[in-house]
């Protein structure tokens, strides 16, 4: 495998995760809190309005930043801690099918934080190619 097939393999694994992620979990609290509710579970006991702040931190600003591969490693950290609060304290009761969702989208988030967003990212622009490494 060539380091070009790395690099867009690993841009379309930040798009799918990333744009998944807010889009279909993060867009929906995001726009609970511009409607003025901020009921929400409390499962780290930070409260409801807290709670629904990180989860949006986690699943739409960190989903939009992996996408884009902006800050990557620095986004997938409260996008994994997210995704494992999800799957371990929120689906903790429930059948392994609940559990498993949030379990791939915490996977995802580790191979970017081992690997970074890779060539067609905003960090190796902004980064990587002025530096000329």
């Amino acid at each position: 495998m060539t380091k070009g097939n790395i690099d867009l393999g690993l841009l379309l694994l930040r798009l799918w995760f990333g744009l998944e992620m807010a889009f279909a979990h993060g867009l929906p609290k995001l726009l609970k809190i511009f409607a003025g509710d901020l009921s929400f579970a409390d499962p780290i006991g930070v409260g409801e309005p807290a709670s629904l702040i990180l989860a949006v931190i986690g699943e739409f600003v960190a989903g939009i930043a992996i996408a884009l591969g902006l800050f990557t490693r620095i986004a997938c950290i409260p996008y994994l801690i997210t995704m494992l609060v999800a799957a371990f304290i929120v689906h903790a009761g429930d059948p392994w099918g609940k559990m498993a969702t949030p379990l791939m989208y915490a996977v995802a988030a580790i191979v970017l934080l081992l690997t970074g967003p890779g060539r067609y990212s905003l960090d190796h622009r902004l980064f990587v190619a002025k530096a000329g490494i």
